[in-house]
């Protein structure tokens, strides 16, 4: 009776081996600890816009825990990136009038680059990244 629990505790416990608690960084960011995000570049004509993206990217960051933000002397990397394309399209109008929208659908395309503190690249963006309200996220068919 005792060896049949004792294995079946076993057991119970086998399913659990490799979870980890906390955050889960990929393995060619694992000496990267802290990030530093200058304010990234603005190539639209929408003014200040690259204010609240980095914004938005920090907030992001913190609340996500995985890494801590600092300024560029103490960070481990830094996330540059450029906001080069925004695009607002009617989703939703009013009923009765198709002139008149209640909702919009906002999507962005953001080139980014990781660097190390030497200097060498850890990611970054080839094409650029489409980012849209929706939550979805896709790759550009075409270079820039």
């Amino acid at each position: 009776m005792k060896a049949s629990l004792a294995t079946v505790f076993c057991l119970a416990l086998g399913g659990c081996l490799g979870y980890h608690v906390g955050p889960v960084k990929p393995y060619y960011l694992r000496d990267v600890h802290t990030i530093a995000v200058p304010t990234f570049k603005n190539r639209t004509l929408v003014p200040r816009i690259e204010v609240l993206v980095t914004d938005t990217v920090i907030k992001q960051l913190q609340q996500d825990g995985t890494f801590q933000v600092t300024n560029g002397d103490k960070a481990d990397a830094t996330l540059k990136g450029e906001v080069s394309l925004i695009s607002r399209l009617p989703a939703r109008s009013v009923r009765g009038n198709v002139l008149a929208t209640t909702e919009f659908s906002l999507a962005l395309r953001v080139k980014y680059s990781l660097t190390g503190r030497d200097g060498k690249d850890l990611a970054a963006s080839q094409r650029g990244l489409v980012m849209s309200d929706e939550g979805r996220r896709k790759a550009l068919d075409h270079p820039q």
